[in-house]
Order: structure tokens, then C-alpha cells, then sequence
């Protein structure tokens, strides 16, 4: 029995799991859907950030502190833009801030535009070109020839293998010019970041068959005196003996050179750059990760206060702290997020995206002290959701959990929450229904965190496990290369493992175990219920059937990530669950966007088209507008009520608070059901 539900047993109403009452609605959880994507601090001081907004389409804008402590935050981007790149589909980096001066990728043209703070207008920097075929994204300002550094996806002459540049990009005309390339030959490119004493650049590149966070290279070119680049160096990642994957390099006021990369130990940790003998040299080693793999561009993991290096680190749980280069000591920060995502610092000062089990995620600026080893001052300039703290007396706490796996004496990882709600309590003779959820990536990680999306289903009586299954990040590449060769292996069995411990130890009812998942997350969960017996449902948010398929369809950044993580032909048909539609027993429920590139909608339509010709109960919903990954409210609100409604139904064996069969086609959703259901 969760702690929190023991305490008010008394008090709480007998009722069966899954039937409670709670205020944390659909329509709560996509009101709580803000995400922020990109930080970055302006020439007063003062932070912006890109918040994306459910309530208007998922719409990107750029946001800025408000000037008082209390005050409201004031939009930046004016009306009719979105900041939001789509380069390698995922974007991120989508704007940067020099003073007052704002650059930045608008989402429905691809364009660069350039504004003022407080100006309600924005000029074009680059030309238009129709179709959104040139992306930009991970821009800087080059403070050596007044322009703008950026990455440059171009798509003009094959859509399908868009060729990756460095380029650059004029400012200081009124006329909107053609970007001029400074370095290319490679499959990608990121993080070019420019030194701000002398004329050079630093950049990661890597190269198809590898993901950058297999293997990567950074490099340093100089600028010649007409800004090009040339003596190019090659700072990390070029010693055959060694496999590493450099990444965030970031250059001091004085000039300096640092970089995460994760050589010999296999946990990306923090160096520097010597550059008369052209070493590097680690500043602190520690088992656990200082950065993340880089889905989006603008990942930010540290940065600097004067000497000090303010960086965070991931090993099940993550922390900011403060890393002394001179020293070599690392002091951890006692704020109240327990898992960090970006830093971008300040004089004296940083601001970090975080959570933790009862924040939801949010913004902080952190104040230090003048050592700079305490922090003396925590407030939240922005949260995802400001009236979260409402709902806390139905919050469930997250259990961290370590169980093993199928091969002896290994383990793997994952977030427990039991159900809980005030008002309610389950009877004794009762166990409740199990919702296992099976992160994206698969190379990305879960963390126990407030999400009302969970909670979502825990104050209804749920039980609810987030499962970093072998191959996750965040425990260093010797875990997440458990998955290479063998996803929809490792992955399944993990899950399987991991559902099967919480039956064993009494938690949930082995009877009512369901699955569900986003993406890669939604492979996981379609390849357990085609070859696995464990689960009685489950629920795949464009998620991916036919592994070959994806292969052939799918975006260049991507185009090769399945062959490390599947392997051979074989392999490629044996883990497709469309080829073994024979083998699944149990209802589905799929959703997916018809706009999405990463997993085009063919592959939810031929699940659904097999499992209905089986005669098994599935429903299809398709939403127009929608990429990869849901952005609108109404679509994250209707998602959530019907995996609920279905879940209930099906398997939950108690009364569900609406009927599936009644959803009818409102115009933005294409729904196919099947009578079955």
C-alpha cells in the first residue's frame, strides 16, 4: 500500500481500482502540456525562452522575463510567427539573442528572421524559398563578421537525403540573402560555436551509419580574413582506438575550449581543450552523465560563472552543480529539482530547466553565493503548470525501482506509482490495474518526475510504472548499447520483467496489465503484445509496426539508427509485429498524426487493417495537422480519455466513465473503430 494512502485509509471510500473520482481531467493534463524548447539570457540579463502552447495549436513563442520578480513574462514573437525549426525533424535551436537582437527559425516558412525585443515585427534573413526546403537551426551570432552561424538543412534537391551544412548568414543588410556555407562534406553537423577572442569555430560532426551519440567528432577551424574556414583541427573523436561521441563544446570569455564526450569510462563528463599540445584533458570523472543525446538541437548542459563550470549530471536521478576547473572539485547544489534538463548561466547566477516529484516542469534562476558553492536564492520564473498544486493531495510519489532482467544477476531500471487519491481507497481483496509505459528514442530515458499525465491515472486508482528498459540513457553507453542489435529483445523483455516483479510483490493485478507507448516507445509496446503474453491491452501513440517500413520511409537523421539497433534482414522481419499479426491476442488502440515524417501513418493503418481482419477489438484515430508527436490541446485531451475509456472497458472490469462507441467524427479527428470495441 502506497504511504500516501495509508495515511487516510481510514477516512477514504471503498471502491473498486480505476473507478475513482479525481479532478485531474484530460482537459488538466493538456493545459499542464507547455514545454519549453531552447533557453538562452538576453544583454539585460533577463532570460527568453520558447514555450510551446497546446491552447494555440502547439504554437512555439518566445517568451522573456518579466523585468520585476512577480511580474507577468511578456511574448517576444510577434503575432502571425512561431519559433520552431524543423531541421531533422525534431528541430530545437530554433532562435538565439545577442543584446536586444533576436534570430530566429519561423515555423511556418522555415525562414530566419531577425528582431528587435519589443519590436512587433521581424525582418527576413534569408530568401524565400517555397516549401520550407532550407531549415536552419543551433544559430549563433559571429561577433568577428556581423553574422549569424547556423546549421543549414538543405531539401531543394532530394527531400529525403537533405544535404547538412555549416552556413552563414548576413545581418546587417535589409535584404534578405543566400546563406553562404562554410563547411560541409559531412552527413550532420551541430554546435558550431565561435570563439569570442580569436577568429576560429568550434563544431560536432558525424557521419551515417552513426547517431551522434555513437560516434562524433569535434573540430576547430580557423576564419580566414574573408571569414571562411580553413586549417580545420580535429579536437575529439578522430583516435580509431578510441569510440567516443564529443558533444556541447562551448568556448570561455577568455577563449577557452570545453566539451562533454564520454571516452574510456563510457559517461560523457566534462573536458578542456589544450590547444598548444592539442590535448584534452578531463576536468572531473565521475560514473554519470554530464549531457544527453542530442534528439534536438540547443541541448544545453552547463555553463560557466567565471572560472566555475555549472553543469548537470544523469544517473537515475539528475542535479545541478557547480564544477571548479582550477580546482578539479565538484560541489552539488541543494535546490529542489531532482532531474535537470538545461543551464544557461548568468554573473553570479544561473537559470535551470528542471523538476521533481512534486514540481512540475519549470524554470528556475538559482543565486549563489560569492564562493559560488551554495546556492542562496531558488525562484521559479516559469512553470508548465502554475496551478499544478491543487491537485497534491492526489498526487502519487514515484518509487524508484532497480529489478532484474532476464539475464542473470543484470538489472535495469524504472519509476513506480501506486495508486492514489484522498478520497478513495481499493479493498483489501483487490489488487489494482497496471498502465506500464515504454519511453520514445528508445535512445531517451524516463524520469520520476510530476506528470499529470500520470497522475492522470494513479488518482483513478491505476498503478503506473515508467520503465527505463536496457538501452536507456542516462546510466552511461554500456547501458545503452544493451539495445543494439536486439530492440524488441531487450526492450520487451524488460517491460515483461519489470510488470511481472510488481505481480510478484503483490502491487497489481496480473490480471489487468496493460502497456502503452509514444514512437519507439509504441514499437516496444506493439512488439510485447505480439510476442509476449504478459499484457491484456495496450495502446500505441504513433508507434511503429513494420520495422522495414520505417527503414525505407523515414528521415535522413534517422535513416540508418534502426539497422544498429535491429541488425540483419532476418532480424528486421522476425521483430516487425505487422508480419506476426497471427500472435496477438489482446485489444489495441492506436493513434497517429497525419503529418508525421519520422512514422508515416501507413504504419498504424496496416496494424489496424490486420488486427480488425483478425476480428481482435482495435480502434484507429487519426488526427489531421498532427506531426510526430501531439501538439494540439483538444488532441492531447481526447488521447488520454480514450486510452482510458478503452483500457476500462476492455480489461479494467469496472464501469468506464464514457463509451467508446459513442466518439463521433468532430471534423479534426479521423476515428476508425472497430465494432468490436
Amino acid at each position: 500500500m502506497h504511504s500516501q494512502a495509508s495515511a487516510a485509509a481510514e477516512k477514504a471510500v471503498v471502491a473498486p481500482y480505476g473507478s475513482w473520482e479525481s479532478p485531474i481531467s484530460a482537459a488538466a493534463v493538456s493545459a499542464a502540456g507547455r514545454t519549453v524548447e531552447g533557453l538562452a539570457v538576453a544583454g539585460d540579463g533577463r532570460l527568453l525562452w520558447v514555450e510551446t502552447r497546446p491552447e494555440e495549436g502547439g504554437r512555439a513563442v518566445l517568451v522573456k522575463e518579466a523585468a520585476e520578480p512577480g511580474g507577468d513574462a511578456v511574448d517576444v514573437t510577434p503575432e502571425g510567427f512561431a519559433v520552431r525549426s524543423l531541421a531533422q525533424e525534431y528541430g530545437g535551436g530554433a532562435f538565439a539573442v545577442q543584446g536586444d537582437v533576436v534570430v530566429f527559425s519561423n515555423y511556418s516558412d522555415q525562414r530566419l528572421y531577425k528582431q528587435t525585443i519589443g519590436d512587433n515585427s521581424a525582418q527576413p534573413l534569408t530568401p524565400d524559398y517555397t516549401g520550407s526546403v532550407l531549415r536552419y537551426a543551433d544559430g549563433v551570432f559571429d561577433p568577428h563578421f556581423c553574422r549569424y552561424v547556423t546549421i543549414m538543412e538543405d531539401h531543394r534537391k532530394d527531400s529525403s537525403n537533405p544535404v547538412t551544412t555549416i552556413a552563414a548568414v548576413t545581418i546587417s543588410d535589409r535584404d534578405a540573402n543566400e546563406p553562404t556555407v562554410l563547411v560541409s562534406g559531412n552527413d550532420f553537423y551541430a554546435f558550431p560555436r565561435i570563439d569570442p577572442i580569436k577568429r576560429r569555430m568550434a563544431w560536432i560532426e558525424w557521419s551515417n551509419p552513426n547517431m551522434s551519440w555513437d560516434k562524433a567528432q569535434l573540430w576547430v577551424g580557423y576564419f580566414s580574413e574573408k571569414g571562411e574556414v580553413h586549417n580545420k583541427i580535429c579536437i575529439a573523436g578522430g583516435d580509431p582506438t578510441l569510440v567516443e561521441s564529443p558533444t556541447e563544446p562551448k568556448w570561455t570569455s577568455k577563449g577557452e575550449l570545453f566539451f562533454i564526450t564520454d571516452r574510456e569510462s563510457g559517461f560523457w563528463n566534462i573536458y578542456k581543450w589544450d590547444e598548444e599540445s592539442n590535448l584534452i584533458v578531463q576536468l572531473y570523472s565521475l560514473d554519470a552523465e554530464f549531457s544527453k543525446p542530442m534528439w534536438i538541437f540547443g541541448v544545453s548542459s552547463y555553463g560557466f560563472l567565471g572560472k566555475d563550470d555549472t553543469s548537470n549530471k544523469i544517473n537515475g536521478r539528475s542535479c545541478a552543480g557547480v564544477l571548479d576547473h582550477d580546482s578539479g572539485s565538484f560541489s552539488e547544489l541543494d535546490i529542489p529539482f531532482s532531474s535537470v534538463t538545461n543551464i544557461v548561466s548568468g554573473d553570479g547566477f544561473f537559470y535551470v530547466e528542471g523538476a521533481s516529484a512534486t514540481l512540475p516542469v519549470s524554470i528556475a534562476k538559482v543565486t549563489l553565493d560569492e564562493k559560488r558553492k551554495t546556492a542562496t536564492n531558488f525562484s521559479i520564473v516559469w512553470s508548465s503548470s502554475e496551478d499544478v498544486m491543487q491537485y497534491a493531495s492526489y498526487f502519487s510519489l514515484p518509487e524508484f525501482m532497480e529489478f532484474p532482467t532476464v539475464v542473470p544477476g543484470q538489472k535495469a531500471y524504472a519509476y513506480f506509482y501506486a495508486p492514489h487519491n484522498h478520497i478513495f481507497q481499493g479493498s483489501s481483496d483487490e489488487k489494482p490495474p497496471l498502465l506500464v509505459r515504454t519511453h520514445g528514442g528508445p535512445t531517451d530515458e524516463a524520469r520520476g518526475v510530476l506528470d499529470l499525465g500520470v497522475q492522470y491515472w494513479t488518482s483513478r486508482g491505476w498503478a503506473f510504472v515508467d520503465v527505463n528498459y536496457g538501452g536507456s540513457t542516462g546510466f552511461g553507453r554500456e547501458y545503452r548499447e544493451r539495445l543494439l542489435g536486439k530492440w524488441g529483445i531487450v526492450d520487451v523483455d524488460d517491460c515483461c520483467s519489470c510488470a511481472r516483479v510488481l505481480v510478484e510483490s503483490g502491487k497489481v493485478d496480473e490480471r489487468r496489465l496493460c502497456i502503452t507507448g509514444r514512437s519507439a516507445g509504441g514499437y516496444t509496446t506493439l512488439a510485447s503484445l505480439a510476442f509476449r503474453d504478459t499484457f491484456k491491452a495496450g495502446a500505441s501513440l504513433y508507434g511503429i509496426g513494420d520495422l522495414s517500413l520505417l527503414r525505407a520511409e523515414t528521415h535522413k537523421f534517422e535513416s540508418h539508427y534502426t539497422d544498429n539497433l535491429v541488425g540483419n534482414e532476418n532480424a528486421y522481419y522476425e521483430r516487425s509485429p505487422i508480419n506476426f499479426v497471427d500472435k496477438f491476442t489482446c485489444p489495441v488502440i492506436l493513434f497517429q498524426g497525419l503529418d508525421d515524417k519520422v512514422v508515416p501513418p501507413d504504419q498504424a493503418r496496416k496494424i489496424y487493417k490486420a488486427l480488425k481482419e483478425k476480428g481482435l477489438p482495435v480502434a484507429l484515430v487519426e488526427y489531421e495537422g498532427e506531426q510526430h508527436g501531439f501538439r494540439k490541446a483538444e488532441n492531447i485531451k481526447f488521447t488520454l480519455e480514450q486510452q482510458m475509456v478503452f483500457f476500462a472497458r476492455l480489461v479494467g472490469n469496472f464501469k468506464p466513465g464514457m463509451d467508446l462507441r459513442q466518439v463521433r467524427n468532430a471534423g479534426k479527428f479521423l476515428i476508425k473503430l472497430k465494432s468490436a470495441c
